[in-house]
């Protein structure tokens, strides 16, 4: 079946490069899964071959953009197939990719986040700049690799906002009251420490006076569950879920939040509201007395 790759390579001539290159590996990919799974001849597969594929890339992990690209190269593969006089039927007519369940993000209830933000020992120059990292995170929503990219000029503690640079969208974001106030004892009290005789934008740093990584603040992250007794799973990713979903269940608007987290399609952010109306189910039939 390979001896078919080189002129598929050839049939997409009018491609660009790496179109073409991503195309024929899928499809050397796609046979290398029919050999392996004992079918021999391209004539033998159906649209179920096809969908089974398909489904085993989901579940290795692979995104919906890889998963539907691959059915794109296999289209282009089959079209190449009986455009070159093979008599098979094409079995990706007509075919979807199978579509990813999300699964419900978790979050931390308000008492957990208040432990998490609380662990940090502000008595200590890492303490100080810990406190603030972890409240930045949750006031502003922002990614762990946004954070991290801040510079001292992002930060605007006397209007209370932040300008997020780091991510794919950038956007102004408002800093509360708790997060304004950690920030500033950290600038004044813990950042010189750490920066030492060196020179950095950087707004956090790590104890080299260099930009704090992304693996020594999920490092921190472990260190302060442990320390305030929490036993839920906690990531930056959960901190940022924790922040969308406490915003929505008091009462904020979905469109506002989609603008904080810097998605670009609201249906992202619609799975919070989701979250939001499962919760508030659970609470109707704990606490109502005829439900």
């Amino acid at each position: 079946m390979k001896s078919y790759l080189e002129g598929f390579a050839m049939y997409l001539s009018d491609k660009s490069e790496n179109t073409a290159v991503c195309y024929r590996r899928d499809a050397e990919k796609y046979i290398e899964f029919l050999e392996e799974n004992g079918i021999n001849s391209l004539f033998d597969t159906t649209k179920s071959t096809v969908l089974t594929y398909l489904l085993s890339l989901q579940k290795e992990g692979r995104s919906d953009a890889t998963v539907n690209r691959t059915l794109a190269s296999l289209r282009a593969f089959y079209s190449y197939l009986t455009a070159g006089g093979e008599a098979m039927p094409d079995p990706t007519t007509n075919l979807e990719a199978p579509k990813t369940v999300r699964k419900q993000p978790k979050v931390l209830t308000a008492r957990e986040v208040e432990r998490l933000l609380s662990a940090p020992d502000i008595k200590t120059v890492r303490g100080r700049r810990d406190r603030a990292m972890l409240e930045v995170l949750y006031a502003t929503g922002i990614k762990v690799s946004e954070l991290i990219a801040l510079d001292i000029r992002d930060v605007n503690t006397a209007a209370g906002f932040l300008h997020c640079r780091g991510g794919a969208r950038e956007r102004i974001l408002p800093m509360g009251q708790l997060a304004v106030q950690a920030v500033n004892r950290y600038l004044s009290s813990a950042r010189e420490n750490l920066l030492g005789d060196g020179t950095s934008e950087a707004l956090f740093l790590n104890y080299n006076g260099e930009r704090m990584s992304r693996q020594g603040f999920w490092k921190l992250m472990k260190e302060y569950r442990k320390k305030a007794r929490i036993t839920a799973e906690i990531t930056p990713q959960i901190l940022r879920s924790s922040f969308a979903v406490h915003l929505l269940e008091n009462g904020a608007d979905l469109a506002a939040i989609q603008e904080m987290l810097g998605h670009s399609d609201i249906s992202t952010t619609r799975i919070y509201s989701r979250l939001v109306s499962s919760n508030i189910k659970d609470i109707y039939f704990k606490a109502h007395p005829r439900a």
